[in-house]
């Protein structure tokens, strides 16, 4: 896995020239943001060696390195899922990747559905800490050259990152809710009975992604900061049907206030 993690990282390296500090992953019908950076080097996932291929509408499939905020960043434009058959090794191989081009911190955005009463349809939820109920992706041999054996998980979301976005929310008007986001396997919508389960062992939202990516970015010493995007609501008797469709059409609505946030952040650093 790591020769094969290196050969992905060198190809990149040598095709962009460009090795960034700053990466960014951006969930179901948050692309947007990808219109905000001059773009220098756009790379199909299908071009690059060892990468899997997003299954998923709303994931365009995209690494996209260029200048956001006035840094370099890249940015996955479209991420993998456990749901779509994918191992759990490759869920976050590129996570892996962006970590051995440069990436020191790392920016994840995710469509969730909220259990939270105090929450609207539209709202960004800075995540602080997370739930994970997705198979961990550490799981199996360990190599000490990505991290440790049993990585400590205290700060998940680094608390600078997070209290420099509540400054940056609130000077650009922008309002933001934090809470604890659960991560589940998918590829189901949940039940009434599961979104009160969730809410009662201390989630405000859930969704399909994210966990597994912040676990191994922290397990190789990666920064990371990470927003849910709130599409549809899980509150205890308000739970209604839900469609991908309606999710994308809410995170698409509520994709600026997040381009917006994420800029402006990443200027701040």
């Amino acid at each position: 896995m790591l020769e094969t993690i290196k050969q992905t990282a060198e190809y990149l390296k040598q095709r962009t020239g460009l090795s960034p500090k700053y990466g960014i992953i951006l969930g179901s019908g948050l692309g947007g943001l990808v219109d905000e950076i001059e773009i220098q080097h756009k790379i199909p996932y299908t071009e690059i060696p060892n990468f899997p291929v997003s299954t998923v509408e709303g994931h365009s499939g995209n690494l996209i390195f260029g200048n956001l905020g006035g840094k370099l960043v890249v940015a996955m434009q479209g991420r993998f899922h456990f749901y779509e058959g994918y191992a759990m090794e490759q869920v976050v191989f590129p996570v892996r990747v962006l970590k051995y081009i440069g990436v020191e911190t790392l920016f994840v955005s995710n469509a969730a559905g909220g259990m939270n009463p105090a929450f609207e349809i539209g709202d960004l939820m800075l995540i602080n800490d997370h739930l994970n109920l997705q198979p961990n992706p550490l799981i199996g041999p360990n190599n000490k050259e990505l991290g440790p054996r049993f990585p400590d998980m205290s700060e998940p979301y680094s608390h600078v990152l997070l209290e420099k976005a509540e400054k940056v929310a609130a000077s650009i008007g922008i309002k933001v809710q934090k809470g604890v986001y659960a991560s589940v396997t998918g590829p189901t919508f949940e039940t009434p009975a599961e979104y009160r389960w969730f809410w009662r062992i201390g989630a405000d939202a859930v969704g399909m992604s994210t966990v597994p990516e912040v676990i191994v970015a922290r397990h190789m010493g990666v920064e990371c900061f990470a927003v849910s995007v709130i599409t549809d609501l899980g509150v205890e008797g308000q739970v209604h049907k839900v469609s991908h469709e309606e999710v994308l059409q809410a995170a698409n609505i509520a994709s600026g206030k997040l381009t917006k946030l994420i800029t402006e952040l990443v200027r701040e650093l």
